[in-house]
C-alpha cells in the first residue's frame, strides 16, 4: 500500500515523518516546496502536483489548512476523476458540513471518504500520541484503524462522516474560550499587584485547573509567542467555524464571539503566526 500525504505544514509535517519511521511507502504533497525537505532527505518521494500523489496512491491523506484548500487540490475536474478507487482520510479541522458535502463529491466520483480530525499539537504529532477521532462506518474504521494508530494509540470511532468534525470543533472552542477565561484571571491578577504564584497554586488544586493553564502560563507571563504550536490564526479560523455551525443550531454564542473578538485584536496586532497564546497580549492591551 502507497499512502499519499498533502498538506506537511507545522502538524503534517511531524505526522507525515511518523508514517515514514513505520516503513509506510509515501509520496508526500505541498504547496510550498522547502516544507517537503526533511521528508525527501528521508527518502520520500516528493510530487509536483498533487495529482502525482493522488494517482500513484492507494490512500491519501489530508492535512490542510481548511475546506476551500481541501477543494482546490482535490475536487477539481481535473483531478476528480482519479479518485475512483481511491480512500481519502481527511484529517484537518474543518467544519461538520463541510466535511458531510466533499465526502459527497469524493462518493460521486468513485472513491471513499473518511474524517479523523486529530486532538494535540506539535509535541503529540512527534511522539504518536495525538488522539485521533474517526468519523465514518465501523468497516473503515476496521480498515484504517492500524494506520491511524501510528498518530496516536487512542483511536475514536465517533459516528458517521460529521460527528467527528464536531466533536474537534467542540474541543477546539474550549481551547478558545478557557485559554480566553485563563488569560484574563491571570492579567488581572498582574495588574492587581498580587501574587501569580498563590494564584497558580490555588487554581491547580481546585475543580477550576485545566493542564492547558499551566502549558501557557509562562508564554503568558514572558509575552513569548515565537515557535507556535498552534498559530491564532488558526484557532481564529476553527472559532468561527464553530460560531457558524453553533448560529444554524440556534444556540447563543455570545460568549464565543467576545473570545473572537479577542482572537481578532491579536491577528491585528501582529500575532497571526504566533502562538495563539498571544490572546493574553490582546487582552492586556498590549504593543505588538
Amino acid at each position: 500500500m502507497q499512502v499519499g500525504f498533502i498538506g506537511t505544514g507545522l502538524m503534517g509535517l511531524p505526522m507525515a515523518q511518523r508514517l515514514v519511521e513505520s516503513g509506510i511507502d509515501l509520496v508526500a504533497y505541498n504547496r510550498t516546496p522547502e516544507k517537503l525537505e526533511p521528508l525527501q532527505k528521508a527518502g520520500v518521494r516528493i510530487a509536483q502536483q498533487p495529482i502525482e500523489a493522488i494517482i500513484d496512491s492507494d490512500c491519501i491523506i489530508l492535512m490542510l489548512t481548511n475546506a476551500s484548500a481541501i477543494r482546490s487540490l482535490l475536487l477539481s475536474e481535473g483531478v476528480k476523476p482519479h479518485l475512483a478507487e481511491k480512500t481519502v482520510i481527511q484529517m484537518s479541522t474543518i467544519a461538520p458540513k463541510e466535511s458531510i458535502a466533499i465526502a459527497k463529491e469524493i462518493i460521486a466520483a468513485g472513491g471513499d471518504y473518511l474524517e479523523a480530525p486529530v486532538l494535540g499539537s506539535i509535541p503529540e504529532a512527534n511522539s504518536g500520541k495525538l488522539i485521533v477521532m474517526v468519523g465514518g462506518t465501523e468497516a473503515q474504521f476496521t480498515r484504517w484503524q492500524d494506520l491511524l494508530q501510528n498518530f496516536g494509540t487512542e483511536v475514536l470511532l465517533i459516528g458517521e462522516v460529521g460527528s467527528a468534525s464536531a466533536i474537534k470543533l467542540a474541543l477546539n472552542q474550549l481551547i478558545a474560550s478557557l485559554s480566553t477565561a485563563f488569560a484574563l484571571s491571570l492579567g488581572f491578577v498582574e495588574r492587581q499587584g498580587a501574587s501569580v504564584d498563590i494564584f497558580m497554586q490555588i487554581l491547580r488544586q481546585s475543580a477550576l485547573y485545566a493542564p492547558t493553564f499551566d502549558k501557557k502560563l509562562q508564554r503568558m507571563r514572558d509575552r513569548n509567542y515565537d515557535h507556535p504550536n498552534f498559530p491564532t490564526k488558526h484557532l481564529l479560523k476553527d472559532t468561527e467555524l464553530f460560531i457558524n455551525e453553533a448560529q444554524g443550531e440556534e444556540m447563543n454564542i455570545s460568549s464565543i464571539e467576545g473570545v473572537k473578538k479577542i482572537l481578532e485584536i491579536a491577528i491585528t496586532s501582529g500575532f497571526a503566526d504566533a502562538d495563539y497564546s498571544s490572546l493574553f497580549s490582546a487582552i492586556q492591551g498590549d504593543d505588538s
